[in-house]
């Protein structure tokens, strides 16, 4: 059962591996024999994990779909494992091995979890086992990549279960995340000036960077006007600060970079 005890302010923190090594074990125990293979990916996995910036991202691949039963087992225990982990969580999707060696998008999944929405969980564990089913085109940034520098927890080897993920998937899945930049980079500075950068990277270069990689990599390649926010977005990152802007700047930026994008993408002027 999944009880408000996972609440994040009630328990002290745990070191990423012991909560990345629990995490396999739930799976293990959990899915038992459909459980195909535990890997993980995001920041923990490309080296640039911060323990008061970044979650700790897995996927979970079964061969079978998972009954509503062993869902709620599952997330009974992801709970307060998700309290223990570092600042921003556990982010997991458990996806069939169909899916992703024939890759389909936008892609089903089984079940996910993020921060985001815990508090749905906590207030309906029933409803959320059985409801938090469908597809989600983050999969698609997700296995790319896992694909490129995902870790095996447990089980089969990567290639092994991933197929190749179409370019234009990813751009879908990517140019997603910075539709609204420009309203949105007010709230969220430091991860949408990183990400915006990673994103021209991938369409310029067609580079798969991390959030801080994209930043080194706006702070060389952008016009000399633009590289302000990507070099504080960097220094605040490596910091573990908070990153503050002024509201006009952070729109001109945004919207510079997201006009360059759809240009690329596009060929809008």
């Amino acid at each position: 059962m999944v009880r408000n005890r996972g609440r994040r302010v009630e328990t002290e923190q745990r070191k990423p591996q012991n909560v990345i090594n629990d995490f396999t074990d739930i799976c293990r125990r959990i899915l038992g024999e459909n459980l195909v293979g535990v890997y993980l990916h995001g920041s923990a996995a490309m080296g640039c994990f911060h323990p008061k910036l970044s979650d700790l991202d897995f996927i979970a691949v079964v061969e079978e779909s998972v009954p509503d039963a062993a869902k709620l087992d599952f997330l009974g225990e992801l709970v307060p494992l998700h309290a223990q982990a570092p600042a921003k969580g556990i982010e997991m999707s458990i996806v069939r091995r169909e899916f992703c060696e024939r890759f389909a998008y936008p892609t089903p999944f089984e079940l996910h979890f993020s921060a985001m929405h815990l508090n749905r969980l906590l207030k309906n564990p029933q409803a959320y086992a059985k409801e938090m089913k469908g597809t989600d085109r983050d999969l698609a940034a997700h296995f790319t990549v896992l694909k490129k520098c995902g870790i095996v927890l447990w089980g089969k080897r990567i290639e092994a279960v991933f197929g190749a993920v179409p370019p234009e998937a990813y751009t879908d899945s990517i140019c997603g995340d910075i539709e609204n930049a420009p309203e949105e980079i007010a709230e969220n500075p430091m991860y949408m000036t990183l990400n915006l950068c990673r994103v021209l990277a991938w369409l310029q270069k067609g580079a798969i960077l991390s959030k801080r990689e994209g930043g080194e990599w706006g702070l060389a390649a952008l016009p000399q006007e633009f590289r302000g926010l990507p070099a504080l977005a960097l220094r605040c990152y490596e910091a573990g600060e908070e990153m503050k802007i002024e509201p006009e700047a952070g729109k001109r930026f945004a919207a510079y970079m997201k006009k360059e994008i759809l240009r690329i993408r596009y060929g809008r002027e």
